[in-house]
């Protein structure tokens, strides 16, 4: 891709919602306004939206476990199950609204383009 085409395609991302993730592993998800030479993102109506801390993993596992613990002297398949849902252990994002941010270009890993299905 040559430098006008670059300039041509970065251009029509103008306005459209991106996902860009860094290194401290934040995502932000917002409007496309513009970059410079550094590769500094800046985005509009932006949401930041962060994985759950080791700490908020940890209790959520000590639940499931406790929960395991507890029925122990029921069916031994159900504690098994319970086990597993430890392994497969699901959590949420945490996420808020930040509107304007500037996301340096150094500790951006991704840029996703996020596109909408008609429905």
């Amino acid at each position: 891709m040559d430098e006008t085409q670059a300039v041509q395609y970065l251009e029509s991302l103008i306005g459209k919602t991106l996902r860009v993730h860094a290194t401290d592993t934040r995502v932000f998800v917002g409007t496309f306004k513009c970059t410079d030479a550094a590769r500094n993102v800046i985005l509009a109506n932006t949401h930041e939206y962060r994985y759950p801390t080791t700490a908020a993993v940890r209790d959520a596992a000590l639940k499931v476990e406790a929960a395991a613990a507890s029925k122990a002297d029921e069916i031994q398949a159900q504690t098994q199950s319970l086990v597993k849902e430890t392994q497969n252990l699901k959590l949420n994002m945490t996420s808020r609204f930040i509107g304007l941010v500037v996301v340096p270009g150094q500790h951006i890993t991704n840029i996703e383009l996020e596109e909408r299905v008609p429905q």
